[in-house]
């Protein structure tokens, strides 16, 4: 009976000793070349949450880019949730779209080379949710319904003051809702792929279906301008359909033109593939996708945005633009006309670094980080000089006033 007993125990402490084994095989972190790898498994799960679909201080709606305040490295905690929005771009184009946080590209993430990031997602595609709404009075709505008061950031919100926003992208987007959002339902499966991430794709970057939520951890351990999008199969139909945006990562260390640098923007260029559906909206188009036809090509989602409201800049001024060129599937030749790029660091990594280009050639997912001087007061256009894809929407203005 003793015998049968210690056996009991050994098998006990034997079984205790491989739960910690495996423990910690999934959350070792170790190190390369001062770089972080090794994240804990991602956590998937179900909640009630109903609250802001956004949250992160330097998150941000385009063409703007968050300043980085704080030194040394931050762990950022980021959600972005992902819902279906009826939107509009181009003047009288509008599908239901496959959005993160209800804009197409969707926000951008500010973060600094090392920085953690903690990210949060709900498939909340079966779910009506709104982005226009101010916050409070999101908050107590879900509250009237029984729903959860979200987290810290949020109630912080809620108490304070309007600008108190759990993120800048919300704020922005009731300041300037230009694809004129409406909530609409559409349930898909979904799922999260960040470029700027470096961890195993069948865990971090997994399917998550209508209700479910993903959390995981990864380290901004390469600076640059990153595209990230959704990884379910179809992958090109999710990411034509508007699941899409880009993290910049900024260099420990900055640019060497850091200082110099007046205006600081972020452009995406991508495309869609719509025709006419059955009443007033468009659909995707399959066989348009599948054969790299696009209906529009737009920067920052639509056709129009980057002439009615362009980006500005002084004669004598240094502009930086971060820009990605998300796809899905074409090339794009990015041009300023009546500029010459004084600096260009391919994907953004300021050790890939060229100088007096004319023209930056960017495959799908590439990206660049480009400087130039405006010369003199005026309107310069921005355009992909692949002219097929200009003639579809792919240009913008820059508006410079007089020199200071």
């Amino acid at each position: 009976m003793k015998f049968f007993k210690n056996i009991s125990i050994i098998t006990f402490i034997l079984f205790f000793i491989a739960g910690l084994m495996n423990l910690q095989a999934q959350t070792q972190e170790y190190k390369i070349d001062g770089m972080t790898f090794g994240m804990p498994e991602a956590k998937v799960y179900t909640d009630d949450y109903d609250g802001p679909p956004v949250v992160g201080e330097y998150v941000t709606m385009l063409p703007k880019l968050a300043k980085l305040d704080y030194e040394g490295n931050k762990h950022h905690h980021v959600r972005l949730d992902t819902f279906t929005q009826e939107i509009e771009v181009a003047s009288g184009v509008r599908y239901r779209a496959w959005t993160f946080g209800g804009m197409v590209p969707g926000p951008v993430i500010h973060v600094k080379e090392g920085d953690r990031i903690t990210f949060t997602m709900k498939n909340r595609s079966d779910e009506m949710v709104e982005i226009t709404q101010p916050i409070a009075e999101m908050m107590q709505q879900s509250e009237g319904q029984g729903g959860p008061s979200a987290n810290l950031e949020v109630q912080a919100s809620v108490n304070g003051s309007e600008s108190a926003d759990p993120s800048p992208y919300l704020r922005q987007i009731r300041e300037n809702n230009y694809m004129g959002t409406k909530s609409a339902i559409m349930p898909m499966p979904h799922s999260m792929d960040f470029h700027s991430g470096t961890v195993a794709k069948d865990d971090k970057w997994r399917t998550i279906a209508p209700g479910e939520t993903i959390e995981f951890d990864w380290v901004a351990n390469y600076p640059g301008t990153y595209i990230y999008h959704c990884g379910t199969p179809s992958v090109l139909m999710h990411t034509a359909m508007g699941q899409h945006g880009v993290v910049v990562v900024s260099p420990k260390d900055g640019y060497e033109t850091d200082e110099k640098v007046d205006e600081e923007y972020v452009v995406v260029q991508s495309e869609y593939y719509l025709k006419k559906g059955s009443g007033d909206l468009y659909q995707y188009d399959f066989d348009a996708a599948q054969n790299k036809r696009p209906s529009h090509v737009v920067f920052n989602g639509h056709q129009t945005i980057l002439h009615d409201q362009p980006l500005t800049a002084n004669a004598g001024e240094r502009v930086r633009i971060h820009f990605s060129n998300n796809g899905p599937s074409l090339t794009s030749s990015f041009h300023v006309i009546g500029g010459i790029f004084d600096r260009v660091w391919m994907e953004g990594h300021p050790f890939n670094e060229m100088r007096g280009m004319q023209t930056v050639l960017l495959g799908a997912s590439n990206s660049a980080t480009i400087e130039f001087i405006v010369p003199e007061e005026g309107k310069y256009i921005l355009i992909d000089h692949e002219f097929a894809d200009a003639e579809k929407g792919a240009t913008g203005t820059l508006v410079a006033g007089p020199k200071k």
